[in-house]
């Protein structure tokens, strides 16, 4: 089934209900790698219950599923996570049942045998009093998709990285498990999880989900530049560029001008860049 544009653009979803609790707000952090050394003060409160803070994207799992609209036509067997963006509106409840609005916001033809890309954006608002938690907008790459008719130019555009020396950098060491602990919160694709699907699919071992690197490199705004205050981080967009293997050292390469931060961030012992383009803007 090849996609249609005019019936891709026409998906949405309303008030999609969800919730989450505080076990669900610990075992985000613990998924990616918060709270491996119980002496680190600055960590301690996003995975133990007195105190509770929650990192901001765990906005990425706590709707899990809300971005599938409908029937988009495509091969998910042949999709990557491209971009992900996150828009803070006010820091996310340690607890909370959530209300998401889904859309495609862009529906790229990239051109037959190229591929496509499909932009969705989804709000999420507390139930509580319908305000606005966050927005994100995550872009995936249909690799065998493209060729549709629609239109090749769009989507959003990417954030130089400064022509220096990185200011800061921060390495993030991931655990042998650390994808088995991250898909609980809500992605259980088995190519994070099963070594026989992983070499069917083309890798020698299962990776870890590009939302859990996603959030290593917010691990390592909070901790350079937040003073681990979440509520300071106001947005914080990347682009994925390769996998990164459980067990695996996570370095995060950060600049900082003003209050906004770009960063990288690459794996040294193959050299290999996994993050590009990141900008996160921090509070005033």
């Amino acid at each position: 089934m090849a996609i249609n544009y005019e019936h891709v653009m026409s998906l949405t979803s309303k008030d999609q209900e969800f919730s989450y609790g505080d076990t669900q707000t610990m075992l985000y952090a613990l998924g990616i790698g918060m709270g491996a050394d119980p002496m680190d003060k600055g960590e301690l409160p996003f995975v133990y219950e007195n105190g509770l803070k929650t990192i901001p994207t765990m906005a990425t799992v706590i709707a899990w599923g809300a971005g599938r609209v409908g029937d988009t036509g495509i091969n998910y067997a042949m999709v990557v996570h491209g971009e992900q963006r996150l828009t803070m509106h006010k820091p996310l409840p340690v607890a909370a049942t959530i209300l998401a609005d889904s859309r495609f916001v862009e529906c790229l033809d990239k051109g037959a045998g190229k591929g496509a890309v499909l932009i969705s954006e989804t709000v999420i608002r507390d139930k509580k009093d319908n305000s606005p938690l966050c927005t994100l907008t995550s872009s995936i790459f249909a690799r065998a998709d493209g060729g549709f008719g629609g239109p090749s130019e769009g989507g959003p555009e990417t954030h130089p990285i400064p022509d220096r020396a990185p200011d800061r950098e921060v390495d993030i060491p991931t655990s042998p498990d650390q994808a088995l602990i991250y898909r609980l919160s809500g992605d259980r694709n088995p190519l994070h999880a099963d070594p026989d699907f992983a070499k069917m699919v083309g890798f020698p071992r299962p990776i870890l989900h590009g939302l859990c690197t996603y959030g290593l490199t917010c691990r390592a705004v909070l901790s350079a530049y937040c003073d681990h205050d979440p509520s300071r981080i106001l947005s914080h967009d990347v682009r994925f560029s390769s996998p990164v293997f459980p067990g695996e050292t996570v370095s995060v390469q950060l600049w900082r001008d003003g209050n906004v931060v770009s960063f990288e961030a690459r794996v040294k012992s193959r050299d290999v860049v996994v993050i590009k383009n990141g900008k996160c803007v921090l509070a005033a």
